[in-house]
């Protein structure tokens, strides 16, 4: 998908979005907005079938909306899936590196792989989505256990980098045990939104939500708070 500006429920500290991965994403996430399509159409083609580099996006200038925007890199399918072999992962970030006065958000269920030896911009914000703590039936998603996620981004080769956690779509959770997990990964910020396709996903109370809030506070984590969060409650204070 062509540089586009970042429209819709996309995180609002995002100014564009690009897309040059396709074929179908290995983790088969049922409540994935790409997997059941816009307002119920089909899936499109792009993201079925064996991945593979879509040619004409790795000629896009990704300096076209302006220079030193922030782009979310690949937030149609996921780079660093198991199904995604080295040499296509290196092609895509080569291509972002062409352009190194931006910066670029990679963010992946398989973090364990961001820190494999490769080369990346100088400007890179690293992410992992983690729903829940707890186990994650695969009626509902194969991507890697929300535990083994957590470890990846706590590695010593993580240390250093910008992170940052998305719980979305929330699902219910324990509050001592998650907090604890973001706080050990120690990301700049946390987004935490709930899901919007109604998918009857087992969600938290608003006490729950609301609770472990005040647990981040606690743990000095600045929490950033998707619009779509406001079907379970009104803004958190």
């Amino acid at each position: 998908m062509p540089l586009n500006k970042s429209v819709g429920n996309m995180y609002p500290w995002v100014q564009a979005t690009h897309t040059a991965l396709g074929g179908e994403c290995s983790h088969k996430c049922s409540y994935c907005y790409v997997n059941v399509g816009f307002m119920n159409t089909p899936k499109p083609k792009r993201y079925c079938g064996s991945v593979q580099v879509i040619e004409s996006e790795m000629r896009e200038d990704l300096y076209k909306l302006g220079y030193g925007i922030t782009v979310f890199k690949e937030h149609k399918n996921d780079l660093f899936a198991k199904n995604v072999s080295d040499d296509l992962i290196n092609r895509i970030i080569g291509h972002c590196i062409q352009f190194p006065k931006n910066t670029y958000v990679l963010q992946s269920k398989n973090p364990s792989r961001f820190s494999e030896h490769r080369k990346y911009p100088e400007k890179v914000i690293f992410g992992t989505t983690i729903e829940t703590n707890r186990d994650i039936n695969e009626s509902l998603s194969v991507a890697p256990p929300t535990v083994e996620r957590m470890r990846a981004m706590c590695t010593p080769n993580m240390k250093d980098v910008t992170k940052f956690v998305t719980i979305e779509p929330v699902m219910d959770f324990d509050i001592d045990i998650l907090a604890g997990w973001i706080a050990k990964i120690n990301p700049k910020f946390l987004n935490l939104g709930a899901d919007s396709k109604n998918h009857n996903l087992p969600e938290p109370t608003v006490d729950k939500i609301y609770m472990f809030a005040d647990k981040l506070k606690e743990y000095g984590i600045e929490l950033r708070e998707k619009h779509n969060l406001s079907r379970l409650t009104s803004c958190l204070q």
